[in-house]
């Protein structure tokens, strides 16, 4: 029986000190991430919502959290200190409800490069989450953004 190797932190050196990984050795890869999460409402919002086309006084709700999780994808190393920076190449935000008071927002971010892009989904999903509760605060300070997380990644 072979023994497990402990698992380490990657963004630390020798002397424990916060690092950004040295991905110089790596071969260029095709790799995709996906994330999620949850935006829920009250009933009662969420009806309103549908009723009015999914816009708020903002403007269209799903069409702004869409541009957003697009553009934080894009600037997730502005955001998180030791992510690399990154010309992403594909990233899809969708976002549908899922339940009669929850939308599901999905990231799927793509890149053929020598590092992953799960924060750049996570960010993707969070921001735009964060860009739904934002375009309809105005209807409740009720609405929760849940389940954050990813999904899966893949290396082809």
């Amino acid at each position: 029986m072979a023994l497990k190797k402990k698992p380490t932190l990657s963004h630390v050196d020798a002397a424990n000190r916060p690092r950004m990984v040295d991905v110089g050795a790596k071969a260029v890869t095709a790799r995709s991430a996906e994330a999620r999460a949850i935006v829920r409402f009250p009933i009662a919002v969420a009806d309103a919502l549908r009723a009015d086309g999914m816009r708020a006084k903002k403007g269209p709700v799903i069409d702004t959290a869409i541009i957003a999780g697009t553009l934080a994808a894009k600037r997730t190393h502005e955001l998180i200190p030791f992510c690399h920076p990154l010309a992403i190449e594909r990233c899809d935000v969708s976002i549908d409800f899922v339940s009669a008071n929850e939308l599901e927002v999905r990231a799927v971010v793509g890149i053929s490069h020598k590092t992953g892009v799960e924060m750049e989904a996570l960010t993707a999903a969070s921001v735009a989450a964060l860009t739904v509760y934002d375009m309809c605060k105005a209807l409740s300070h009720e609405i929760t953004i849940a389940d954050l997380r990813l999904k899966g990644k893949v290396i082809l």
